[in-house]
């Protein structure tokens, strides 16, 4: 949000507070505000690789933090790994022991039930202002916001400066440099000139980059599916024929090489080029891999807007602790709690001044080509709850389409009607 914007709505909440009226703007009302003490139960995901990282130490860490300057709030703090944490949310909502508040993947099926308190009912005006546009539309169902961005990342292209560099190779702009630069990275004996990661694991997210880079995606401008739409499938098909069909990808199909996999490859030094993301970057340096990195490659030029990737915060309605939810989440929301977590875990706030104080900060320097893709990245189509289905069916049998003999028209085409089939369901 525009500072200027942000200026406008804290001189509303300054007037209002001179009215004594704060207390409606900030989510305070009669819930839950004059029962004593209250228990807010949080389930929350884990981003660590070990007991050593784990999410659980900043959770519980912040709750203490927040118990201390809210007498009479409790956070009872709840942390599952990744591959379980929507199932348990799920679970508890359909025994009807639902969290107060969750962090998680997904939020527009649990607003459609009305299972959510919106972002209006809950947020100081300063803290909902402060959230980047773009990621506040992203948490958004028939126009009213329910997910709070909690963290994000955006894509660029990296490459490897020393093959570039013993290769006579400049950074690619098009995907005619990343073709004609994988050739000679291939003459050059690179074991994936591009790795091309469209496997099971993280296809979505690889297919929807090579999308926006050929003028496409999986919505229109409108927020319907155009999974089968002609740009996509022109840019599969220059895949299947430029990239897969002149063995540029590597000795493993794409449909069968996952994302972690290429990634390893990668901070090996066997890999020309591919799209990552911040913690590949640490990761490879770590290991002496000295990294390119631009903003990805389309069919005349830089791709205007990179893919973004975002997790969310919700706050139910079953307990009616609205005004305690809220307090939790405007504090936070303050920059030395964003800002501490996105350190930890090598990703990018999802705030207007948080952001600016890591662009700010010389130790985030590398960060700041990401930093300045997010604004304008484009996000999976998080409102629609037939999202998981059409994520699935991507993930199924993309990689299909760009083998030498697939069809990129039959595959789009039958994910296509899968999304639509998921979408009437709803």
């Amino acid at each position: 949000m525009g500072e200027a914007v942000q200026r406008r709505f804290l001189g509303v909440t300054a007037a209002v507070a001179a009215l004594g009226l704060t207390a409606t703007l900030s989510g305070c009302g009669a819930e839950g505000g004059d029962s004593g003490d209250v228990t807010l139960k949080f389930v929350a995901a884990d981003y660590g690789t070990s007991a050593a990282n784990t999410s659980e130490t900043y959770w519980t860490d912040l709750a203490r933090k927040f118990e201390a300057a809210h007498p009479g709030i409790k956070v009872d703090v709840h942390v599952y790994a990744w591959k379980d944490v929507d199932r348990e949310v799920s679970e508890m909502v359909e025994q009807n022991k639902a969290p107060d508040i969750a962090q998680i993947g997904a939020y527009a099926d649990y607003a459609k039930k009305d299972k959510l308190y919106t972002v209006d009912e809950m947020l100081a005006i300063r803290t909902q202002a402060n959230f980047l546009p773009s990621l506040s539309d992203a948490g958004k169902v028939n126009g009213e916001q329910y997910g709070l961005p909690f963290i994000a990342s955006t894509r660029l292209l990296f490459y490897n400066k020393k093959l570039f560099s013993a290769a006579g190779l400049e950074a690619p702009k098009t995907w005619a440099d990343i073709q004609s630069g994988a050739a000679r990275l291939k003459e050059r004996g690179v074991r994936y000139p591009f790795a091309l990661p469209l496997g099971p694991e993280e296809s979505q997210a690889e297919t929807l980059m090579w999308l926006l880079s050929g003028g496409g995606g999986y919505t229109d401008d409108v927020g319907s599916y155009d999974i089968d739409s002609p740009q996509n499938i022109a840019t599969l098909t220059w895949l299947r024929d430029n990239l897969v069909g002149k063995g540029l990808t590597g000795p493993v199909a794409p449909g069968e090489l996952d994302r972690a996999k290429a990634f390893e490859a990668f901070t090996r030094g066997q890999v020309g080029m591919l799209n990552g993301h911040p913690t590949l970057m640490e990761d490879a340096e770590k290991e002496g891999v000295e990294v390119g990195m631009v903003p990805l490659p389309g069919v005349d030029g830089p791709t205007r807007g990179s893919m973004g990737v975002a997790d969310w915060m919700m706050g139910f309605k079953q307990n009616e602790h609205r005004e305690e939810i809220g307090k939790f989440f405007d504090f936070a929301y303050n920059d030395e709690n964003v800002l501490a977590f996105a350190d930890e875990y090598d990703m990018l706030p999802v705030t207007d001044s948080a952001s600016a104080a890591m662009e700010a900060d010389e130790r985030h320097k590398p960060l700041r080509e990401f930093l300045a893709a997010l604004p304008n990245s484009q996000f999976y189509p998080f409102a629609k709850t037939s999202w998981a289905q059409a994520s699935e069916a991507i993930k199924a049998s993309i990689g299909t389409a760009v083998e030498p003999d697939g069809s990129p028209e039959l595959v789009l085409g039958q994910i296509a009607k899968k999304a639509s089939r998921a979408e009437q369901a709803e």
